[in-house]
C-alpha cells in the first residue's frame, strides 16, 4: 500500500510539470508575438527630435467648370502659418484650448488612459468611431509625425503608434513646448494653421489682441473647422463657443458670470487677402470636401477638384453687385430722392443656379471678401436672414396643393385682426399702408399684399408652410415659435436654400440640392467623387409649380404694386418675387427662367437697417442685370403648362364664372376639377346700372372707400329676398384633399355665411352639429378637414324670434 501511495503523487507531479511547460511555452510565444507586433508597429516610427523638420504635403487644386484655377490649397505649415511664442498667446486662449481639448494635459504622460477607455466604450456602444479620446500630444503626433494616409485610418494600430509617439514627445519636450507646437500647428479653418494665422484670417488682428469671446470661439474650431466655420455658419460656431465657455467654467478658469458676458459679446470678422478667386465659393467647396473626405485626406494633397462654378460669370456677377451697391451708397441716379445720409446699405449676396441640375454657376457672398469694414468674409449667401415676402409663394403653393385655394379665389385685403397664441391681435399692414379690398389670389401674390397672405397662412397653418419648405430643401424654418407672421418673413432662411426652392418651381416641382462639386480626382487620376446632378425627387405637383410660376411671371398682376415694365420685367419670360423686412433690414429678389434661377440679398452684415431700400429698389435691379447678363446669347424659353390644367374665363373681381353684368373678364388657370361652378355674385344690376355687392368681410373697407352697396339697401336685389341667409364658403360640391402627414390643425377651411338683413343669431352647422354661433357679422369660422362627405347648413333667428333656414351644401374630403 505504501508503494501505491508513493506512486500516485509522482504521476500527478509529472502531469502538472508537463502542463506548466505547455503554459510557459504558450506565454512565451504570446510574449514573443506581442513584442514582435509591437516592434513591427514601432519599427518605422519617426524620432521626434526636431518637429520642424517634417515637410508639408503636396497641394490640391480647385478649378471652375471651364478648368480655370480658382485656388491652390496650401498644405499645412507652408501657407497661412505664423508661429508665435507661448507668451504671445493670450492666457484665455490657452485655457480654453486645454478645457475643450485636454483638461488633464499637465498631469498625464502623453496619453489619458481614462479618456482612451471612455472613447473605446463610446465607440463600441455606437458601433463606429464617435469619440477620439486624443490628448494634445497625441493630436500633435498625428498632425506632424504620422503620414497623411495613416492619419485618416481609424485603427487600433494607428492609435497605438500615436500613443507611443505622444509619450516620446512628452519625454522629449516640456508640456509648455508641446502646447506651443500645438497652438502653432493645428488647423482652424479658412486656410489658417496656428493661432496667429487664424486670428488674422478671422478677426484681422494678431492673436495677442484677441478678447475672451474671440479666444473661446477660436479654441472650439480645431475639432471640426468646416462645421464650426463662423464665416459660413455663425450659429454653429457660437454654439461651439458656448460649449468651450462651459468647459472653462467647469475647469475653474471662468466664473459663470464671466462666461455669460463672453457669450453676449458681439463678434466682428475680417479676412486677410491671399491668392484666391471666388473666395466665398472656394471656402464653401472646401468645407464640403472636409465633410465628405476628411480634412486629413484633403491636406494629403494631389487632388484635382472640378467645380460647377462659371468663373467668368461669377466675376461679372460680383461686379454687378458692387456697381449697384455703389449706386445706393452714392444715391447715383436718384439724387432728388436720396435720404439725408444716404441709403445706409453696404452689403449684398448673389446666387445663380441651374434649376434643372442644381449646379451653382455663381456664388458671391459679399461685394469684397477682404473688406473688414463690411464683414466681407462672412458668406451672406449662407447666412440666416429674414426673407420678407419672398417666402409667400410657398404658402400659396401649399394652399393650391391642398385644394384650399385657386388663383381665382377671392381674398380680402382689408384691415384684419388675427388671433394669436399670446392672446394679442396680429394686425398686418401692407408696404404702403393701403388696402385694396377684395382681390383674387393671383393679384394678392403677384402684387405682394400682406393681409391676404396671412389669410392664406391662417387657412393652411404654419406646419403646412414649414413642411413644404422642408420638402423643397429649406432647413431653417423649424422654430416652434413661428406664427402667422412667418408668411411675411418672420422666420430665417439662407439665400442659397431659398434660391434652390424657387428653382424647384422652375423645373416643375423637383427638389434641387445646390451642387458645387462636379468631380474630384486624386494624383493618379482616380475619381474619388462624381456628382451628375443635384436634381432630386418630385416633391411638388408640377401643376402647382406652374400656377406659382404663371402668377410670378404676370407683369399685369403685380402692376398695382410695382407698375408695368419695372426692373422685375426681363426681355424674356421670367418669374420673380421680392421681399422686404421690417425696418428695411433685409431685402430680397428671387426669380427664374426655365434655365436659370437667381437670388439676391441686400442689407448690412451687422443687421443695421437700411433707409427706404426695398426689394424692388435694392435687390431688384441687381437681379435684373444678373439675369440679363447670365442669359445673354441664350434663346428665350417659355414656361410650358403640364397636363391636368384647364383655362377658364372668370370675373376679374370675384373670380367666379362671369355673369352678364361683369364688366371685366380674365382667363385663369385651374387644376382640373377646381374651376369655379358659381356665377359671379358680386356684380348685380339695379335699374340701369351695375353695383358691387361686397361680401361681409369687405363691407367695412367698402364703406371707408365710399363704395358700400349692401344687398338690403338695394331695391330689386331679388337674390337677397329669395335667400335671406346663405353660405358663402365652402363652395357647393367642392373636393378637398386630406394629407395624413400634415397635422390636422393645419388642414382647415373657412365656413362663412351672410344675411340679407340683421339677425339676432346665426349658427353654422356641419353634419347636424353646431360649428359656431354668432350674434353679429362677419359669420366666419374654420372647420378641420375629415375624410368623407360632409353637409354644411346655416340657420338664424330674427330679432322677432323667427327661425330662418339657410343654404344646404355638401363637400367631399378625399
Amino acid at each position: 500500500m505504501k508503494a501505491i501511495d508513493v506512486q500516485k503523487p509522482r504521476c500527478h507531479s509529472r502531469a502538472w510539470t508537463l502542463w506548466l511547460r505547455w503554459l510557459a511555452g504558450i506565454l512565451a510565444a504570446g510574449i514573443v508575438i506581442v513584442v514582435s507586433a509591437g516592434l513591427w508597429l514601432l519599427v518605422d516610427l519617426p524620432v521626434p527630435d526636431d518637429l520642424t523638420a517634417y515637410t508639408s504635403a503636396p497641394t490640391s487644386k480647385i478649378y471652375d467648370r471651364q478648368g480655370r484655377l480658382l485656388y491652390e490649397m496650401l498644405p499645412p505649415y507652408t501657407g497661412l502659418h505664423t508661429p508665435v511664442p507661448l507668451e504671445a498667446i493670450p492666457l484665455p486662449l490657452r485655457q480654453a484650448t486645454l478645457a475643450v481639448e485636454d483638461a488633464s494635459f499637465y498631469r498625464h504622460p502623453g496619453f489619458d488612459l481614462r479618456g482612451i477607455l471612455r472613447a473605446l466604450w463610446q465607440n463600441l456602444r455606437h458601433g463606429e468611431v464617435v469619440m477620439g479620446g486624443s490628448t494634445i500630444p497625441q493630436q500633435l503626433a498625428r498632425i506632424l509625425l504620422l503620414s497623411p494616409s495613416e492619419r485618416t485610418q481609424q485603427t487600433l494600430a494607428r492609435k497605438f503608434r500615436e500613443v507611443v509617439l505622444a509619450v516620446r514627445l512628452t519625454r522629449r519636450y516640456t508640456k509648455d513646448e508641446i502646447l506651443t507646437f500645438y497652438l502653432n500647428e493645428v488647423y482652424y479653418g479658412n486656410m489658417a494653421y496656428g493661432v496667429e494665422a487664424a486670428a488674422h484670417a478671422l478677426f484681422g488682428k494678431s492673436v495677442r489682441d484677441l478678447d475672451l469671446a474671440e479666444c473661446a470661439l477660436l479654441a472650439g474650431l480645431p475639432q471640426a473647422p468646416a462645421l464650426y466655420n463662423p464665416l459660413e455658419d455663425l450659429a454653429a460656431a457660437q454654439a461651439r463657443q458656448a460649449v468651450v465657455l462651459q468647459r472653462m467654467v467647469a475647469e475653474g478658469y471662468l466664473t459663470p458670470d464671466e462666461a455669460a458676458l463672453a457669450r453676449e459679446e458681439p463678434l466682428y470678422f475680417a479676412a486677410t487677402p491671399f491668392n484666391i478667386r471666388a473666395p466665398h465659393f472656394v471656402m464653401y467647396v472646401r468645407g464640403q470636401l472636409e465633410r465628405e473626405l476628411g480634412r486629413e485626406r484633403l491636406e494629403a494633397g494631389g487632388l484635382r477638384i472640378i467645380t460647377t462654378l462659371d468663373g467668368a460669370l461669377n466675376e461679372a456677377v460680383r461686379d454687378v453687385l458692387r456697381q449697384h451697391l455703389q449706386r445706393l451708397a452714392t444715391c447715383a441716379g436718384r439724387p432728388e430722392n436720396c435720404p439725408p445720409g444716404g441709403y445706409h446699405v453696404q452689403n449684398g449676396a448673389v446666387v445663380a443656379l441651374d434649376p434643372q441640375t442644381g449646379e451653382i454657376l455663381a456664388l458671391v457672398g459679399s461685394p469684397d471678401y477682404f473688406d473688414a469694414r463690411i464683414a466681407g468674409a462672412v458668406n451672406a449667401a449662407l447666412a440666416l436672414r429674414q426673407p420678407g415676402s419672398s417666402i409667400k409663394p410657398l404658402a400659396y403653393a401649399a394652399a393650391f396643393e391642398q385644394g384650399m385655394l385657386t388663383p381665382a379665389s377671392l381674398l380680402f385685403d382689408v384691415r384684419t385682426a388675427f388671433p394669436t397664441r399670446e392672446g394679442l391681435p396680429y394686425v398686418p399692414q401692407n408696404y404702403d399702408a393701403l388696402f385694396r379690398g377684395p382681390v383674387r389670389a393671383r393679384e394678392a401674390l403677384a402684387a405682394s399684399y400682406n393681409v391676404p397672405a396671412v389669410q392664406v397662412m391662417e387657412r393652411i397653418g404654419v406646419n403646412s408652410l414649414t413642411a413644404l419648405a422642408r420638402r423643397l430643401g429649406m432647413t431653417s424654418l423649424e422654430r416652434a415659435d413661428l406664427g402667422l407672421a412667418a408668411v411675411l418673413g418672420g422666420g430665417e432662411v439662407r439665400l442659397l436654400e431659398e434660391t434652390a426652392a424657387y428653382a424647384a418651381f422652375a423645373n416643375g416641382g423637383a427638389r434641387v440640392t445646390p451642387l458645387a462639386i462636379l468631380r474630384v480626382e486624386d494624383a493618379e487620376g482616380r475619381v474619388l467623387v462624381s456628382n451628375a446632378s443635384g436634381r432630386g425627387p418630385q416633391v411638388l405637383d408640377p401643376r402647382v409649380a406652374f400656377l406659382i410660376t404663371d402668377i410670378l411671371s404676370d407683369d399685369l398682376a403685380r402692376a398695382p404694386t410695382f407698375g408695368v415694365g419695372s426692373v422685375l420685367e426681363l426681355s424674356r419670360p421670367a418669374a420673380v418675387k421680392t421681399g422686404t423686412t421690417t425696418d428695411f433690414r433685409d431685402n430680397w429678389t428671387v426669380g427664374y427662367t426655365p434655365d436659370l434661377a437667381v437670388g439676391v440679398w441686400v442689407g448690412n452684415a451687422d443687421g443695421a437697417p437700411m433707409v427706404n431700400v426695398s426689394g424692388v429698389s435694392g435687390a431688384g435691379p441687381i437681379w435684373h442685370d444678373v439675369m440679363e447678363l447670365a442669359l445673354q446669347g441664350r434663346p428665350p424659353q417659355s414656361f410650358e403648362p403640364p397636363e391636368g390644367l384647364v383655362r377658364v374665363e372668370v370675373c376679374a373681381l370675384s373670380g367666379q364664372l362671369p355673369g352678364p353684368d361683369c364688366p371685366q373678364r380674365v382667363t385663369e388657370w385651374f387644376l382640373a376639377g377646381t374651376a369655379p361652378q358659381t356665377v359671379c355674385e358680386l356684380h348685380q344690376r339695379v335699374g340701369d346700372r351695375v353695383v358691387v355687392r361686397y361680401p361681409p368681410e369687405a363691407q367695412a373697407w367698402a364703406r371707408e372707400q365710399g363704395l358700400e352697396y349692401a344687398a338690403a339697401d338695394v331695391p330689386g336685389a331679388s337674390t337677397a329676398a329669395a335667400i335671406p341667409l346663405r353660405l358663402l364658403r365652402p363652395d357647393a360640391g367642392a373636393v378637398y384633399r386630406y394629407d395624413p402627414a400634415v397635422a390636422p390643425t393645419s388642414q382647415r377651411i373657412a365656413v362663412s355665411a351672410e344675411a340679407a338683413a340683421p339677425l339676432h343669431e346665426v349658427t353654422l352647422w356641419v353634419d347636424a352639429a353646431p360649428l359656431a354661433v354668432f350674434d353679429a357679422p362677419p359669420y366666419t369660422a374654420y372647420w378641420t378637414l375629415a375624410p368623407g362627405p360632409h353637409r354644411f347648413t346655416v340657420s338664424g333667428v330674427t330679432p322677432e324670434g323667427t327661425l330662418v333656414a339657410g343654404d344646404v351644401i355638401t363637400v367631399t374630403v378625399e
